[in-house]
């Protein structure tokens, strides 16, 4: 919206034209949401509470944890009010894919906010059914993949019709250009054709996987928030530049016009996020609840789809996939022995992860600020990939 303003009245104030600067606006997108997220906060947490919007801890969780009973919950709607604001006033909102990963976050938060609003009306842990929940994240995500498979591939919505009705009339067997292939990190070249139908599958598997992959790691104070930061910045310097002709030739990496944007949201998102860990530090004052998780999970998979770095989320959201990895395989070990044995038997003393270190004796915070750390290590050599091809 300031950008549109900005552009209109530039020609009598040149010191607008700043405003045409992607990096202008997504530091200031940074700083606002920042802003609105510790300006909010108190007032927010005290709603929370007037509501008795109150945690429903597991009672097969760790036993240090049963004291966290009744913190407020559903804080993540701070989140979404900081990128959203903060993006509404920053971004072009002609640009459509800040809308596409708009919607799809605040999809997926609807769901999430479904699901928190069930575990505190019913007292329920379990809130959603995981069968209802995973049929509409795979609506939103399919919907968003399907859009994106003809969006990566063309400049414009027009464009988009375009390439859709020759998908169709070509027996919906037409390859995408090959910037909508899968890239693989470190080589300069080595790209894997998806067609259409395999890029609507993989889309759907990283955008749903990711929301649920972070939902997993939202299990301790300050752990989720501070490497969906770290990683969505990272994501943002990866929409810079592949948005830019130039950039995106030098390094050898699809040009997507109109990805540039994206950084706006991702600093929205980092801005929002550090407002959020102020107040979600240990011992925490609010949780971030489904309605956070799964739509910054959510936002994480669709930006990292647009700029073609589906692979290079994998190795910076390695904490998140290693959650994710640790609950299946504890899953299924136990259902594999009982099934054998007559007797589940465990992997890991407790699933996810970050429980399994917490039994093992490690301290909450020494659990968090680990796995922050790993991230960190893991976001810079996803960085990495740019230059070492």
């Amino acid at each position: 919206m300031l950008l549109w303003l900005a552009q209109n009245f530039q020609q009598d104030f040149s010191f607008l034209r700043v405003f045409n600067f992607i990096t202008f606006r997504a530091v200031f997108a940074t700083l606002t949401a920042l802003l609105i997220g510790l300006v909010a906060g108190p007032a927010v947490i005290r709603m929370l509470t007037r509501l008795k919007v109150g945690q429903a801890v597991r009672t097969d969780g760790p036993q240090t944890h049963l004291v966290k009973s009744g913190t407020p919950t559903m804080g993540g709607v701070l989140i979404l009010i900081g990128i959203g604001i903060s993006t509404l006033l920053w971004a072009d909102l002609s640009n459509r894919f800040v809308w596409i990963v708009l919607i799809v976050t605040l999809g997926f938060g609807a769901i999430g906010w479904v699901d928190d609003y069930r575990k505190v009306v019913y007292k329920d842990p379990n809130g959603m059914r995981s069968r209802e929940k995973y049929f509409w994240q795979s609506l939103i995500g399919l919907v968003a993949a399907f859009y994106l498979a003809f969006s990566v591939s063309e400049v414009s919505n027009m464009k988009v019709l375009d390439l859709f009705f020759a998908w169709v009339q070509s027996g919906f067997n037409l390859d995408l250009p090959p910037k909508a292939d899968l890239i693989v990190p470190f080589f300069k070249t080595v790209s894997y054709p998806l067609g259409v139908w395999g890029f609507i599958a993989l889309t759907y598997f990283v955008i749903v996987g990711t929301s649920n992959a972070v939902n997993l790691t939202d299990g301790l104070d300050g752990l989720a928030i501070m490497p969906t930061v770290l990683v969505g910045g990272a994501l943002g310097i990866f929409a810079y530049l592949t948005g830019s002709a130039s950039y995106a030739r030098y390094l050898f990496i699809p040009h997507i016009p109109g990805a540039g944007e994206l950084l706006i949201f991702c600093g929205a998102m980092a801005g929002a996020g550090l407002a959020f860990l102020w107040y979600n530090a240990y011992p925490a004052q609010v949780f971030m609840g489904d309605v956070g998780a799964l739509a910054l999970g959510g936002a994480l998979g669709t930006i990292a789809v647009i700029v073609r770095q589906e692979i290079v989320l994998f190795i910076m959201g390695g904490i998140f996939v290693v959650e994710t990895l640790s609950v299946m395989i504890q899953v299924a070990y136990f259902k594999f022995t009982k099934k054998r044995y007559g007797v589940g038997k465990r992997v890991l003393l407790m699933a996810p992860l970050h429980h399994h270190y917490e039994q093992k004796g490690w301290k909450e915070t020494q659990v968090v600020v680990r796995f922050w750390i790993i991230t960190m290590m893991l976001v810079l050599f996803g960085l990495s990939t740019l230059k070492l091809r």
